[in-house]
């Protein structure tokens, strides 16, 4: 099959349950022969997700039948952890499952140049060669992170994703937006197809950051002063958060706490540090803006939030001005009062999207 670092997309059938806690997974899978099994990773700026996953017998199901989340500042690289997980799969219940193994999809931030993934947020990089050699396996297939979280949506069932904002009219077909904000600012679409959907990815993450209060012009002003172009992934992220904190903290004239992103959140859902409550809410909404933004820009008809950072203050962003904002359009709020708003937990949704991709896009191989 040779060596190859894809950045295309397909479709899938039925639906599944999704979540960190459990070890096998269905997704449908029509048409697909049973194949051999086979390594999918979802790599972010701050976790790995590694399963080992295989095609079900009678081609209706790919099921993730070995899980393991790994902290990426622990290891020295994607193909140590790789080797972990291998290492754990031979003292499992699968490990003669071991020998077969030659294929890798993964899901990753950034894009592939030549033998390297690029992502700036990741804390190692990323060769292609050196995985297939570390593993001994033939191909390893690349698909951005949010691309493969946006194609494990078709998956998703009613009861996977708690609803922001409701539909005012019955749910019709249409572009599905997939965005959420992490160690960066990840942003996806689905777009309906037959015999397959295919998945726009985007860095709309880079699309320079647009104040719709005087506040939020206040904190641009000062971000500005370390680089000209400010990015919304600047503020809707990780490292956004710690960077709205500190604005806040200045303009307040107050102390600024040596505090990591978790610790800010933290305080501000605790209401113990008015500049940490005030980051958040500029934080909620900023993104309720930006969602709205791109609900417009790419005609969608669904929205799912994703990423490390939502499913962490969901009372806070249900209470936030989150859909204020997001309804502020204009002409454009009756579209956007159709289009329903989703919060989906990670989990394992980033492996099972780079699997079923992997099965689509290389079943004749």
């Amino acid at each position: 099959m040779g060596e190859r670092a894809n950045q295309r997309h397909a479709s899938a059938a039925t639906g599944t349950p999704l979540g960190d806690g459990l070890s096998s997974k269905g997704v449908g899978r029509a048409g697909l022969v049973a194949a051999q099994p086979f390594l999918a990773a979802d790599v972010g700026g701050t976790h790995a997700r590694i399963g080992l996953v295989v095609a079900a017998p009678g081609g209706q199901s790919v099921k993730v039948l070995h899980y393991h989340r790994y902290s990426c500042a622990d290891w020295s690289g994607l193909p140590a952890m790789l080797g972990d997980f291998v290492a754990q799969l031979e003292a499992s219940p699968h490990a003669a499952l071991c020998s077969q193994l030659s294929d890798c999809a993964v899901a990753c931030a950034g894009y592939v140049l030549d033998d390297a993934i690029v992502n700036e947020n990741l804390p190692w990089p990323v060769s292609i060669g050196e995985i297939r050699a570390a593993l001994g396996i033939r191909q390893l297939a690349v698909i951005n992170d949010f691309e493969a979280v946006a194609y494990a949506t078709q998956f998703i069932g009613a009861d996977d994703a708690m609803s922001i904002i409701e539909s005012s009219r019955p749910a019709t077909r249409g572009p599905v937006l997939v965005m959420g904000p992490g160690t960066g600012l990840g942003s996806a679409v689905l777009l309906p197809g037959q015999p397959r959907a295919q998945v726009l990815a985007t860095e709309a993450g880079q699309i320079s950051l647009a104040p719709g209060t005087e506040r939020e012009i206040e904190i641009l002003r000062l971000f500005r002063r370390e680089r000209s172009h400010v990015s919304f992934e600047d503020a809707l992220s990780g490292p956004g958060l710690l960077k709205l904190y500190g604005a806040l903290c200045e303009l307040r004239g107050c102390t600024e706490r040596q505090l990591t992103p978790a610790e800010i959140t933290a305080a501000a859902l605790a209401g113990n540090d008015a500049a940490a409550v005030e980051a958040l809410q500029v934080f909620c909404g900023l993104l309720g803006s930006f969602v709205g933004d791109l609900v417009l820009l790419y005609g969608a008809r669904a929205v799912y939030l994703a990423g490390g950072i939502l499913p962490q203050i969901q009372p806070f962003l249900l209470a936030s001005t989150f859909a204020e904002r997001y309804f502020n359009k204009g002409v454009m709020r009756a579209w956007l009062q159709q289009v329903p708003v989703r919060l989906i937990e990670h989990g394992q949704l980033g492996v099972i999207g780079a699997a079923g991709w992997f099965l689509d896009e290389h079943k004749g191989d």
